[in-house]
């Protein structure tokens, strides 16, 4: 259905618009060069939060300090001393390494001078034998992540270093990329059975750059990473976690996700710069009946001042949200160039969704979609699931996102101001959207939700109707609307 909603809607010509809105807005909000790595300050600024607070300070090491030169193959060895020792910093100076996997041991901080570089090697037996980590929702053993840790605590890695993922070889020859991972790794084997080392199967799946697993006290700070395998920064069932002033290049690559919050709480993301081959920052809980079964939310979330230069999201939710989304705050952060500006993914087989969620100050130049919810997915992916027609009984998978605030956006750009798709039998609730100033193509398509307001925003659009279907509740509150 296409339908023109009036009432407490103003439509009106570019002419005779004034644009009040936006010049506050562009007055106030931070621009793209205002935030980022490159204006990351020393001191973490006090976390001011809708739903939770909690004190995030920059972690204390041992002094005990060792340092290394470059070489290959010589970090682990040099964190396993300083871990036997009872931690402390470990300095890499500057200059080229050469490793396979490095496991992070508790009370360790891997600091990198300016000019160390770590290249990590190709092949599959350099990250030999298998852990136990996650990959894409789905808990599992395989290669893990560059760096990985599992039970530590109090961890870091810091510095002005730079980090260089597996170049072509084995790693890359063979990762899985034929199907779903959901269908390939079933929620009914054990966890401890789900072996992929390279010999199991005729795939592996990739490590990620960056992946502490079960950790408490996790700081990440100044680092570049480029040409990762796969996602770079993951924090999966941690706590207390700080990624600041990360520098994230992997355009071009498949999955080559910034930053992955999965099923983490107490997170604080500030000052990163991601230029990405995926989505630059995203938050994750889990996939199907195996996210289900571990039952653990990312929750407690801070999102400030970081910049989502190039990638298909600038903030995504999902689309694996089994263990739920809650209590994610972000805000002042820029996106210049993403395919979507905020995503909301679920997928009917996966689960989950999210509510409790702030987006607020936010400047974004879109390519595609600016505010996109994405429940439904593709058939490439979900098959027929993926079509609303497609009947879905309420299940335990069945996905909702609700209680979402998105406040003082400035949309410069855009194809598509608003897109809901929401699912019928669990149709997107209580959404509010308000100081809103948007340039795109087309203003508002909406299916499948419900108490849906927009209010105080100025809508600058081409075609200014508004796709509605299975809507109920869609109010707009002094909007104007103003015809290009």
């Amino acid at each position: 259905m296409r339908t023109i909603w009036i009432g407490l809607v103003v439509l009106l010509c570019a002419s005779c618009a004034s644009s009040s809105l936006k010049e506050r807005l562009d007055s106030s909000l931070l621009q793209y060069d205002e935030v980022g790595a490159a204006v990351m300050p020393e001191a973490i600024a006090t976390v001011q939060s809708p739903f939770f607070t909690h004190d995030f300070k920059r972690p204390t090491f041992p002094e005990r300090i060792d340092s290394l030169a470059p070489g290959e193959d010589v970090i682990q060895a040099g964190i396993d001393r300083l871990a036997s020792a009872g931690g402390g910093t470990l300095v890499l100076t500057k200059g080229d390494y050469l490793s396979g996997r490095i496991e992070l041991k508790s009370h360790i901080n891997l600091y990198f001078e300016d000019g160390a570089v770590i290249t990590f090697k190709s092949e599959i037996e350099d990250f030999l034998p298998v852990v136990y980590t996650r990959n894409e929702g789905i808990e599992l053993y395989s290669l893990g992540a560059c760096i990985y840790a599992n039970d530590a605590v109090n961890i870091a890695i810091t510095g002005k270093g730079k980090l260089i993922g597996p170049g072509e070889g084995s790693i890359r020859e063979r990762t899985m990329t034929h199907d779903v991972i959901e269908n390939i790794v079933s929620s009914d084997t054990p966890i401890g059975d789900r072996i992929y080392d390279g010999k199991t199967a005729e795939f592996i799946f990739p490590p990620a750059m960056i992946a502490p697993i079960n950790c408490k006290q996790v700081f990440i700070e100044g680092l570049t990473l480029e040409r990762s395998a796969f996602w770079n920064v993951v924090p999966t069932f941690c706590e207390d976690v700080i990624i600041r002033g990360v520098q994230v290049y992997s355009k071009g690559i498949p999955r080559g996700d910034g930053i992955d919050i999965e099923s983490s709480k107490n997170v604080l993301v500030e000052y990163c710069s991601l230029y990405t081959g995926d989505d630059c920052i995203a938050i994750k809980a889990g996939r199907g009946y195996d996210g289900l079964r571990a039952a653990r939310p990312s929750e407690n979330i801070v999102v400030r001042y970081c910049l989502a230069g190039e990638g298909h999201g600038g903030i995504t939710l999902g689309s694996e949200t089994a263990g739920m989304i809650k209590n994610l705050y972000v805000h002042d952060c820029a996106f210049d160039g993403t395919d979507v500006g905020i995503r909301f993914k679920t997928r009917r087989p996966r689960g989950g969704g999210g509510q409790h969620i702030v987006f607020e100050n936010i400047r974004m130049n879109i390519g595609k979609s600016a505010l996109r919810w994405d429940m439904l997915g593709s058939s490439t992916h979900v098959g027929a699931q993926a079509s609303r027609d497609f009947a879905v009984e309420v299940n335990a998978l069945t996905p909702k996102f609700s209680d979402v605030t998105i406040d003082n956006i400035l949309i410069e750009s855009t194809r598509d101001c608003i897109q809901v798709e929401g699912i019928p039998e669990s149709r997107l609730e209580n959404v509010t959207i308000s100081n809103l100033h948007a340039t795109g193509k087309r203003y508002l398509a909406i299916k499948d939700a419900k108490d849906f307001l927009i209010k105080d925003s100025e809508i600058y659009c081409d075609d200014c109707v508004i796709d509605s279907v299975n809507v109920t509740g869609l109010v707009q509150q002094n909007v104007n609307i103003i015809t290009q």
